[in-house]
């Protein structure tokens, strides 16, 4: 069996978990340049905001519904999140953490797999105050439609979705577009076949399947039918890229300020490097102007930078980012957009130094432990550098 949990609300939940008098109250978290709802209580969603969501449509009708609003907290959210998958891996054979909030566990051998869910529940809100839902199935696909429906119909917050005529009672209430893997395409393809429910999706001919969703339609299909065809994969393959940016909601026509931004950049990139054990061999920066603009002057730059010797030191990402930065930046230009992007991702055991190279690396590492240990204890962005500014 595989079971599913899922945090409920996460984001807002985790707001909540601190700020207990919210309790009953409508939360929204909005995305990181604050321009869109990216996460809603129930509350809220009772009220009618949507996921993604223009703040400066319902800007009034916020005020007018006193919703207690927060800007993201990505540092805080992985903080909780952890320690959730902490609590969840130690009760069980193997898990998949499958996004920030939800985990694929294995129940193989668990005799009691409805009580050990709600005893995993009831640890994770005693220590995190963060309640989940848990769905356990036979299959991936169908303990992502049993934790949906533990979420939304049952009171425990626990749901185990097996024999025959439950699931397929459960495969007829929920459309194709509503299944975990079924994208805009697809739902499009399935619903000009005549294919509406996931009960009909079900029955469907797998060598149509084959020909027109490729082997991952086939799969899933198997899976609906209580046949395991995807994996659990406890250890997931490291970013080949990784990109922050962000468009800002005033325009910048400063180096020194667009310099900072890009440095805290380049900083968060180089953070998740480590974080992944990996490093990587270049280093873009991208600005860009307000295309919607029509009476300013455009300009979109781009710069990439390889490294003599792949790295992910903090410092060393940040120089290059400067120095691309001072190359690109045109200062008759008013910018809205900017972002740095690391790619050519490796391991760290794979680096190679470069011949004409003079850094040492091994006490470079330890300094970057230093200050990963040092923000991690006393809260993101405690330590930094000169160049990132104030935070």
């Amino acid at each position: 069996m595989i079971a599913l949990a899922d945090c409920n609300n996460f984001f807002a939940s985790c707001e909540r978990s601190i700020r207990p008098e919210l309790e009953g109250k409508p939360i929204v978290v909005l995305s990181n340049n604050d321009g869109c709802i990216i996460a809603r209580s129930n509350e809220a969603k009772a009220l009618g905001y949507k996921m993604g969501e223009p703040v400066f449509k319902v800007r009034d009708k916020l005020i007018r519904d006193q919703v207690h609003i927060f800007s993201g907290n990505v540092a805080f959210y992985r903080e909780v999140s952890e320690k959730i998958m902490r609590i969840l891996a130690s009760e069980c054979n193997a898990m998949e953490v499958y996004s920030i909030d939800e985990a694929f566990m294995d129940f193989t051998d668990v005799a009691a797999p409805d009580e050990k869910a709600i005893f995993l529940r009831e640890q994770v809100l005693k220590e995190t105050k963060i309640p989940i839902s848990v769905g356990i199935a036979k299959t991936k696909v169908l303990a992502k439609l049993a934790s949906h429906i533990a979420k939304k119909h049952t009171g425990s917050g626990v749901f185990v979705l097996k024999g025959e005529k439950l699931i397929e009672r459960a495969l007829s209430y929920y459309s194709v577009e509503q299944l975990w893997g079924v994208g805009r395409k697809q739902t499009h393809l399935l619903n000009e076949k005549g294919i509406f429910q996931a009960s009909q999706l079900a029955k469907t001919d797998e060598v149509w399947l084959r020909r027109h969703m490729n082997i991952i339609g086939v799969c899933l299909v198997r899976e609906l039918n209580g046949i395991p065809s995807f994996d659990l994969v406890e250890n997931r393959p490291s970013k080949k890229s990784i990109m922050t940016s962000r468009s800002f909601r005033q325009e910048v026509d400063s180096f020194g300020a667009l310099n900072e931004v890009l440095s805290n950049f380049a900083s968060s990139c180089a953070f998740k490097l480590r974080k992944q054990k990996t490093i990587a061999k270049k280093v873009a920066v991208f600005i860009q102007t307000n295309r919607f603009k029509s009476d300013v002057k455009h300009h979109y730059g781009y710069l990439e930078v390889e490294f003599p010797t792949a790295t992910n030191d903090s410092i060393e990402i940040i120089k290059a980012v400067y120095e691309a930065l001072d190359r690109v930046y045109d200062k008759d230009c008013f910018y809205k957009r900017a972002g740095v992007i690391v790619s050519d991702i490796i391991p760290n055991q794979e680096i190679q130094l470069s011949l004409f190279s003079k850094q040492d690396i091994a006490k470079r590492a330890k300094l970057m432990k230093v200050y990963d240990d040092i923000n991690r204890k006393m809260g993101e962005g405690t330590l930094r550098l000169s160049i990132q500014g104030g935070g």
